[in-house]
């Protein structure tokens, strides 16, 4: 039986331009085929560029993808894998301040807070509401999501739009 195949995407939100070549050989490297990116100034940090690829693989490749990008010091972005049936969707973030986030992702694109993760929060704050509202900010990524904000802001004018499920 043949695997089956996912679909996602990758945002790379900044990387300095001595490591624009090297990201495109190990993303070519982890999917299998060769990739070409169109790298563009990321105007929010001088000296970086960003770049999108809509990628296609194996069911897995985006935490393939992801583990791939994650040493690369300097380097903010994002892969998502789209749920497929049976399957949730993923989505990773990278920061050089925090590291990576995972967070299951439902067809909506919504990142998934797990039952056992509420309740995590409920007793870690014990009824005091600032803590419960640190544990759960840290559960749907959210310091991933103020830091990187700003980086997908500046990729706006770029153009590109996704018809996955169009029809």
């Amino acid at each position: 039986m043949a695997s089956a195949i996912a679909r996602g995407v990758l945002f790379v939100h900044s990387a300095p331009s001595s490591l624009c070549r090297h990201l495109e050989r190990t993303i070519s490297a982890t999917l299998g085929h060769t990739v070409s990116l169109v790298w563009e100034e990321q105007p929010v940090l001088q000296g970086t560029f960003r770049a999108e690829l809509s990628w296609r693989g194996p069911r897995g490749a985006g935490s393939v993808l992801a583990g791939a990008l994650r040493g690369w010091e300097h380097v903010r972005f994002e892969v998502t894998e789209e749920a497929s049936p049976g399957y949730d969707g993923a989505r990773f973030m990278h920061t050089p301040d925090l590291g990576v986030f995972y967070g299951a992702m439902d067809s909506a694109g919504n990142t998934v807070v797990t039952e056992d993760r509420l309740k995590a929060a409920l007793e870690q704050g014990r009824g005091d509401f600032r803590v419960i509202e640190k544990e759960l900010r840290l559960a749907w990524g959210a310091a991933w999501d103020d830091e990187l904000e700003p980086f997908r802001y500046a990729g706006e004018d770029t153009g590109l739009i996704w018809f996955h499920q169009v029809g």
